[in-house]
């Protein structure tokens, strides 16, 4: 998970412990942390050190820090607490890919990059205990080389034969609603499920947007459910004679 302070690094572990013991549990009163300025804070620095453009609004971290970067926090703290922060609509920034197409990223406001991050240290440890161990795409301390060297191991116990399947337009067909029910089924606490309505809604009507800090941790929740029935099935049917990897929106399952 994501490194932190040492007090906010023994509340995720808390959580995290609290989480993989009783996996049906309802987590709540979680919002007075995310609020918290020891949280902004430590969204605030590893937003800081991803850098990125500004968003729509134009604000840059130097801009913020002429100003005064705790004053800045202050103000989103007074808005959570307050509620009535509303996050701004990215800024929708298009890259080119090979065959002529094109990948869409929203670029949130730093303001809203604080407010992503500040959540995702909060619910992090939560879902990182329901993650399934053929997960590995954009989880924290887990690599494509740790995948790649999955895939090595099972073809060396002669798991030859392969399914190959990617998701076409994944990020863009996330259905808010399906996404927010499995939320639910952890998050008992009705000020996070708003603020997380709120990122969504601020995006479009469906979809998570390709930029979004808290993003990868969404696109894993909504998955997670598949690799729950995969490893049910090696169970269940062929006693662990396949292997499979997921990556968000691609899966690949090999077997004897």
């Amino acid at each position: 998970m994501t490194k932190a302070s040492s007090s906010l690094q023994d509340l995720r572990r808390g959580i995290y412990v609290k989480a993989k013991a009783e996996p049906s549990w309802r987590f709540w009163g979680l919002y007075v942390h995310v609020c918290k300025m020891e949280t902004l804070r430590e969204a605030y620095t590893l937003a800081r050190k991803n850098n990125g453009a500004p968003g729509i609004d134009g604000v840059t971290f130097e801009a913020i820090e002429a100003q005064g970067a705790e004053a800045f926090l202050e103000q989103i703290q007074g808005e959570l607490i307050g509620r009535t922060y509303v996050p701004l609509r990215a800024r929708r920034q298009e890259m080119p890919k090979d065959g002529g197409k094109v990948r869409v990223l929203s670029i949130p406001a730093i303001r809203d990059r604080v407010v992503q991050g500040a959540l995702k240290l909060i619910l992090e440890p939560i879902f990182e205990a329901d993650f399934q161990p053929g997960s590995y795409g954009y989880r924290p301390k887990r690599t494509a080389h740790e995948a790649v060297h999955r895939v090595a191991t099972a073809i060396v116990q002669c798991k030859t034969r392969v399914i190959d399947l990617d998701l076409r337009a994944y990020f863009d067909t996330v259905r808010h609603h399906l996404l927010l029910e499995k939320v639910a089924r952890r998050i008992k606490d009705d000020d996070v499920m708003h603020l997380l309505k709120l990122m969504l809604t601020a995006s479009g009507k469906q979809g998570v947007p390709q930029g979004g800090v808290i993003s990868p941790l969404l696109s894993n929740i909504y998955l997670t459910e598949v690799d729950r029935m995969l490893e049910r099935a090696k169970e269940a049917t062929r006693n662990g004679k396949y292997t499979y990897v997921s990556m968000l929106d691609s899966l690949t399952i090999w077997w004897c």
